[in-house]
């Protein structure tokens, strides 16, 4: 059923999540996985005198290498085949559009990713990744909660 899989990662638990899934699902059907992080712009995070957003964009590009890498072992240790995509988005770039877009062009049969669970007005105020990529997704969408995650830490 599932022979492409993209799963977005960026270093949270919940995404750590949905890509364990996606890695149980790729063997279950012998599937392709493209793990799929965005490195987001630091300039749309801090427009403070002094500030340097290269520091933070630094950063966050390494964390994508080791996420980066991290994914690769695990792809290889199960033996599944595929291949980690980071990205650079720039301050207009839509993540949720990125990602979304990434999945068609992989040709993804799914597109799994976690989600925070943002509720209230920090929901209407920062939107949701995951919320977005469900509305524009051409293909089906398997979320992970957050609380998928705080199982696994209290069985753990």
């Amino acid at each position: 059923m599932f022979k492409r899989i993209v799963v977005a990662i960026d270093g949270s638990r919940t995404s750590q999540r949905a890509f364990e899934i996606a890695l149980d699902l790729a063997v279950t059907h012998q599937a392709v996985v493209q793990p799929y992080y965005v490195v987001e712009s630091g300039a749309v995070y801090f427009d403070v005198p002094g500030y340097d957003p290269s520091q933070l964009q630094k950063t966050l590009a390494e964390e994508g290498s080791d996420l980066a890498r991290q994914a690769a072992d695990a792809l290889r240790q199960r033996g599944i085949e595929g291949q980690v995509v980071t990205v650079e988005a720039t301050a207009s770039d839509d993540i949720a559009m990125l990602i979304t877009k990434a999945a068609v062009d992989f040709n993804a049969d799914v597109l799994i990713m976690g989600t925070h669970g943002r509720k209230g007005f920090q929901r209407l105020l920062l939107g949701s990744v995951a919320e977005r990529c469900l509305r524009q997704a051409t293909l089906p969408v398997l979320l992970i909660p957050s609380a998928a995650s705080a199982e696994d830490d209290e069985s753990a």
